[in-house]
């Protein structure tokens, strides 16, 4: 794992995600069926078993010189206590308590006496280590659950072999084996269990959900303490002795290559140790051609950067342009793009229709926006380099640094430090590879890069725009019996979109006839990832649509979504991983009882409604959204039902459905990147205003906990936000929002 690369995150996520119903915003290629599973070990429809658990050696010195007990790399106990190892990077999901939780609940620890730890990067005892494509805990449930389970035997095993007695006749109970006579400590059984065979997997007993004391309650975040008191968690609170600061110039259109840069100038300023040029390496997802200044404080490097003049090569440069694109889009309103699924007679539908509508909807570029700006410190040395990183992708972060510098994947070490955000903007290693490169060149010498927030916002690897027109035949019924999207997007190497439809994007595989094409416009600057690929956007458009047909029917709009999803079914039979419209049926349910649908609303106030599958996720949300006479918006508050199967920390759950829908608000009121000359025009968060705290609004959220495995809750709860607040819009005003955001038609918020 740790020789690949940036490509081989986002083709396996990817592919995680189409196999789940997702939508997938990045595809640099498709990914065969063999390969991909060898990537995931998503074989056998049980155990991940690629990611099964390695058994370590269990007779480790202790912190107190005795034998520890560490059946796996997860957790070790030790005379002084239990220690859970969290694999995957926390950028603010919560999985460095959630997934430690899933490992003490089949230990049968009490919480209060866990220690909680980031675990070193190592493929070969944890397998991928990633934070992407809410995959943390349906990648490693069953792994994780297999840890404790693990653990939890062996104690039994050392507590039956003291007392004589069968394991049969004990149990396990708050950090204790639990006896007739009494109660043994993990603690004090660690080494005698140490001594006992690890138990097969196949062997063990898992917990029903029934059994559970720890999963499903509100458990505070592990670093949240040493947040609020301001502890050094983060990559930027990164420090080492003799340390240097750098920053790095690139150019702000995509492709441009420095040709010449008054470096004497700026090394003679103060507090300068050194400025050059870096040629890049012909990818720009690892290292693009800019200017490097190394000083002795962040201060003197962002002063000196500002001092840098710099002649740019342009020839082979982005000339991208947002009105050059709407314009071409526009010109393809009522043209056929290239089909890319279709489902019955969809030619047919539109000429039987008693009624037919046609939109056309838009939305722009965004950034990440994350709050830590890029960073990363390293120290090359002696032929190696070791690195301390807020990435989501520490294991490709490996594969990516030895291919910049020219060594083998022996030669990184990475340390993972807390992340500051990530929204999909830290899969990818960039950053990284510059900080690499510098150190390098200052060999010996610790370097932290630090990005300004302009660098962030102009060298992101943007989420993409779009342009959807979209019709909908209705029969005589009022039914929806039609539905056609052609959808112009764009392309980075003129042949993959950067976001695409496919048959499984709503209401694929639920209506009869469906026609979903596609035009691609060609752009240079980098599109990627960002917080729920593709459905981010798609929900918006379908989901908004689809109340336009209802009210073009005179029908209730919580009624015709029901008629949509129809009898409850597997889209692909026996696939947990893809749509149920039970379960979607049952999230709807249960959002329009808890909001009141359909209660008596004052004029210029109403209720919307909208739902999406993302991420193997059931979302719902209702919205109450009231506008004045000045087009000003009052988001009063979001009703949201999820159904991701059982709830492994209720405070985090709740905490990213609260999250995802100030997220998702953020976004839809006011946020756009547009580009001329490919350069981005918002440059920093004068011209991208976030959302401010008096503007959020109260989130009830919900949940139906069923007994399938557990999926992500950190990106399905934020497409369905947009489509509710402009459908509660075009309820209390009877004027349809179609762009994205929604201040490019007046709005605002109150």
């Amino acid at each position: 794992m740790s020789a690949l690369n940036y490509q081989d995150i986002h083709e396996t996520t990817a592919k995680v995600n189409d196999a789940r119903g997702l939508s997938a915003a990045f595809c640099i290629r498709k990914l065969g069926r063999r390969e991909f599973m060898q990537l995931t070990g998503l074989v056998g429809g049980g155990l991940m078993l690629a990611f099964a658990t390695p058994a370590v050696a269990t007779g480790r010195s202790g912190a107190k010189g005795g034998t520890a007990l560490a059946p796996n790399g997860f957790l070790r106990i030790d005379e002084s206590g239990i220690l859970i190892y969290a694999k995957n990077p926390e950028i603010g999901q919560g999985v460095k308590t959630s997934m430690p939780m899933i490992v003490a609940e089949e230990l049968d620890a009490a919480w209060d006496d866990v220690q909680v730890e980031q675990a070193p990067i190592d493929a070969a005892v944890y397998g991928p280590q990633f934070a992407g494509g809410s995959m943390s805990i349906p990648m490693n449930w069953d792994r994780l659950r297999h840890a404790g389970a693990t653990a939890r035997a062996m104690l039994l095993g050392a507590a039956a072999a003291r007392l004589g007695v069968s394991p049969a006749e004990l149990r396990t109970e708050d950090s204790h084996v639990v006896h007739s006579g009494g109660k043994l400590a993990y603690t004090e059984l660690a080494a005698e269990a140490a001594a006992m065979p690890v138990p097969n997997a196949d062997s063990l007993t898992l917990k029903k959900r029934s059994e559970y004391r720890l999963l499903g309650r509100r458990i505070t975040g592990v670093d949240n303490e040493a947040l609020v008191r301001g502890e050094p968690l983060f990559g930027i609170d990164q420090t080492l002795p003799g340390m240097k600061y750098a920053t790095y110039q690139k150019s702000h259109a995509i492709g441009g290559k420095v040709k010449s840069a008054n470096l004497d100038a700026v090394k003679a300023m103060p507090g300068v140790h050194d400025a050059f040029v870096l040629e890049g390496n012909a990818n720009a997802m690892e290292l693009a051609p800019g200017v490097a200044i190394v000083a002795d404080s962040t201060w003197a490097a962002i002063r000196a950067k500002r001092a840098l003049e710099v002649e740019w090569d342009e020839a082979e440069a982005a000339t991208d342009s947002w009105s050059d694109a709407s314009a071409r889009a526009e010109a393809l309103r009522g043209e056929a793009g290239t089909p890319v699924a279709e489902m019955g007679d969809v030619d047919g539908a539109f000429e039987s229709a008693a009624k037919r509508l046609d939109a056309s909807y838009t939305y722009n570029f965004v950034t990440h926006a994350q709050l830590e700006p890029m960073n990363c410190t390293a120290q090359f040395k002696d032929g190696a380099i070791e690195m301390w990183s807020p990435t989501q992708t520490p294991g490709f972060a490996i594969g990516n640094v030895a291919n910049v510098l020219g060594v083998a994947p022996d030669k990184v070490t990475v340390h993972q430090a807390r992340c500051g955000g990530g929204f999909g903007r830290r899969l990818y290693n960039d950053f990284m590879c510059e900080a690499a490169a510098i150190a390098q060149r200052v060999e010996g010498v610790p370097v932290k890069l630090q990005w300004t927030r302009e660098d962030d916002m102009c060298c992101d690897l943007f989420r993409a725009g779009g342009f959807h027109h979209v019709s909908g035949a209705l029969d005589g019924d009022g039914k929806v019996s039609g539905w056609r999207d052609h959808f112009v997007t764009f392309t980075n190497d003129g042949q993959r979109p950067v976001s695409g439809l496919s048959e499984r994007v709503f209401p694929g595989g639920l209506l009869d006839n469906l026609r979903f094409e596609q035009t691609q416009l060609d752009w240079k600057t980098r599109c990627a990832a960002w917080r729920a690929p593709g459905s981010n956007v798609f929900a918006f458009v379908e989901q908004s649509f689809l109340h336009e047909l209802a009210q073009e029917a005179g029908r209730d709009h919580l009624e015709v979504l029901l008629e949509v999803l129809g009898e409850p079914r597997w889209l692909k039979d026996g696939d947990p991983q893809v749509l149920h419209t039970g379960r979607a049926a049952g999230v709807v349910k249960l959002a329009a009882e808890k909001a009141g649908w359909g209660r008596q609303m004052p004029d210029g106030r109403a209720l919307g409604l909208a739902f999406y599958f993302s991420h193997a996720g059931h979302i719902a949300e209702v919205a109450d959204v009231s506008v004045d006479a000045a087009q000003k918006v009052k988001v009063h508050k979001v009703t949201v039902a999820a159904d991701v199967g059982p709830i492994v920390n209720m405070s985090g759950a709740e905490n990213q459905i609260q999250g995802s829908v100030i997220d998702g608000l953020s976004t839809m009121m006011g946020l756009a990147v547009t580009f001329e000359q490919g350069r981005a025009q918002e440059t920093n968060f004068d011209r991208y205003p976030m959302l401010r705290m008096p503007s959020a609004p109260e989130v009830d959220a919900h949940f139906i906990e069923s007994d399938y495995s557990p999926t992500g809750l950190g990106e399905p709860a934020l497409p369905p936000l947009a489509p509710a607040v402009c459908n509660a819009i075009a309820a209390a005003t009877g004027r349809r929002v179609r762009t994205m955001p929604i201040s490019a038609e007046g709005y605002s918020l109150a």
